[in-house]
């Protein structure tokens, strides 16, 4: 009884303890956006200080208007694109990033970037694979980030997320 017992444990341990473990995939529409006032509704400055506090940032639609803005995503962490490590496919397929990724440490490991969707369906954590974009992890939520089928690629630059535009694509869900 006591071995079984024991096996049992083992063999969770080894399988990951963390449900089925399988991954789906799923056909989804997929947008961008970008950390500026138009893709996120900040704007400089308040009337209330006759816009004289330029160098702060705030809230101009919703329910949260007038409110500072932090930048910061739904779950609290900073938002980022996704970045490549040096043992990654990307250093074959640009073998001039290779010395750059060698000199400077933080280069070294890969990132998976920030993505948005609706945490009724997708809880903060989850892991996304989106061809075009790399890996991605759902850390926050838009305002017109409704449904299943529905995501937000975070890029640094609004020409970027522009650049992505609106695209149909299938996406890989990992649990």
């Amino acid at each position: 009884m006591k071995y079984t017992i024991i096996c049992f444990i083992l063999a969770g341990l080894i399988t990951g303890l963390n449900g089925c473990g399988h991954k789906v995939v799923k056909k989804m529409e997929i947008t961008a956006y970008c950390g500026c006032g138009k893709c996120c509704c900040w704007e400089r400055g308040s009337w209330k200080y006759l816009k004289l506090d330029f160098w702060n940032k705030y809230i101009n639609k919703g329910k949260s208007k007038g409110r500072p803005y932090s930048g910061l995503t739904a779950s609290g962490t900073k938002p980022h694109e996704p970045r490549p490590g040096l043992f990654s496919i990307d250093s074959i397929k640009k073998p001039w990033m290779i010395p750059f990724r060698i000199i400077f440490p933080w280069l070294w490991f890969s990132r998976d970037g920030t993505i948005a969707a609706d945490t009724r369906y997708y809880k903060f954590g989850t892991r996304l694979y989106v061809p075009g974009y790399g890996f991605g992890v759902i850390e926050d939520r838009g305002s017109a980030i409704k449904g299943p089928t529905r995501l937000d690629l975070y890029y640094n630059s609004h020409s970027a997320a522009r650049k992505w535009g609106r695209q149909h694509l299938s996406v890989t869900i990992y649990p």
